[in-house]
């Protein structure tokens, strides 16, 4: 006797009886990547669709002159450079979902899973660039003339509030000193140091001008600068030849004393190559999909003048 069979993760009842669950399932990682990104929307991105790298190009400034009667305008020479950015190696999450987790708890097993699969990919990425931008803090000038980045020391700014506001402050007058745009500027700190800022009544109390609410523990800036509190900060010494590191280690380095990143989005940039997607292939051997989240792109550094490192030492 033939019946009929409803497979609710068909496609117009025809076809793979999971071709559905499985676009569920990667829309799933795709927007679990995206909560968990505070890095990528704030500094330039760029989309390559082959090749190995993309260059970005550096302008100089020129000055302006007085004209007497009778000089002759000659020009002047504005400095170009550029900053190539390379694609780092894929990166990738995977597991696999048993048939026997399907059959007893198909939904919530592949939330769970999905969610782990995109978080791992979020967290690295905003590790790397946090990482980048302390590195860019660092930085020389590029060879266009640009000033280079700049590193503020202060030793109680880790357990004091006052003396992060004031290294904050500092961040704000260095940045205007070197003519950094005052649109899209950001302080990364951890969490702790946010919580301290928190409690603040200068910052909250409104006869200071201050922007916050002390009941939620928000406070939204200091100097002008959007405060965004992770957990990706980087602490202690990156190693070479590690994931946090990166693809020729670009990433790696001692930050054992950083407090804080300051950065206007200029600072930084991304080269996307592969963009977030999925990969599914049933195993008959072990009787479960193997699932694998993925990208390639890479990071590099644009204007270290628009990064500032607040350090204890």
């Amino acid at each position: 006797m033939t019946f009929n069979l409803s497979r609710s993760g068909q496609r117009n009842a025809a076809g793979d009886d999971r071709a559905l669950y499985l676009k569920v399932f990667a829309g799933e990682v795709l927007t679990a990547f995206q909560q968990k990104q505070v890095m990528m929307d704030k500094h330039q991105v760029m989309t390559i669709t082959h090749g190995k790298s993309a260059s970005f190009p550096v302008v100089g400034t020129v000055e302006a002159r007085y004209m007497k009667p009778g000089d002759e305008l000659a020009g002047d020479v504005i400095q170009h450079g550029e900053r190539i950015i390379t694609i780092d190696d894929l990166l990738t999450a995977s597991t696999t979902i048993a048939n026997i987790d399907e059959a007893m708890n198909h939904y919530d097993t592949r939330s769970i899973y999905s969610n782990e699969l995109g978080q791992a990919l979020a967290n690295t990425a905003d590790k790397h660039l946090l990482q980048l931008g302390v590195l860019a803090a660092r930085t020389a000038g590029t060879e266009a003339g640009e000033p280079g980045g700049s590193v503020i020391t202060n030793a109680g700014a880790a357990t004091d509030s006052e003396a992060l506001i004031a290294s904050i402050f500092a961040c704000a007058q260095t940045f205007a000193e070197k003519d950094v745009p005052e649109d899209e500027q950001y302080f990364f700190l951890r969490p702790a140091a946010y919580f301290k800022l928190a409690q603040n009544t200068k910052l909250l109390n409104k006869d200071w001008g201050g922007a916050g609410v002390y009941a939620d523990g928000k406070v939204l800036r200091v100097a002008g600068i959007t405060l965004v509190p992770t957990n990706h900060l980087p602490n202690g010494v990156i190693a070479n030849d590690t994931v946090l590191a990166g693809t020729g280690n670009k990433y790696a380095g001692n930050f054992s004393t950083t407090v804080g990143l300051a950065m206007q989005r200029q600072a930084l940039g991304t080269v996307k190559l592969l963009d977030l997607s999925m990969e599914t292939e049933y195993e008959t051997r072990r009787q479960g999909t193997f699932v694998v989240a993925k990208y390639a792109m890479g990071h590099g550094i644009l204007r270290p003048a628009c990064a500032i490192e607040v350090k204890t030492a």
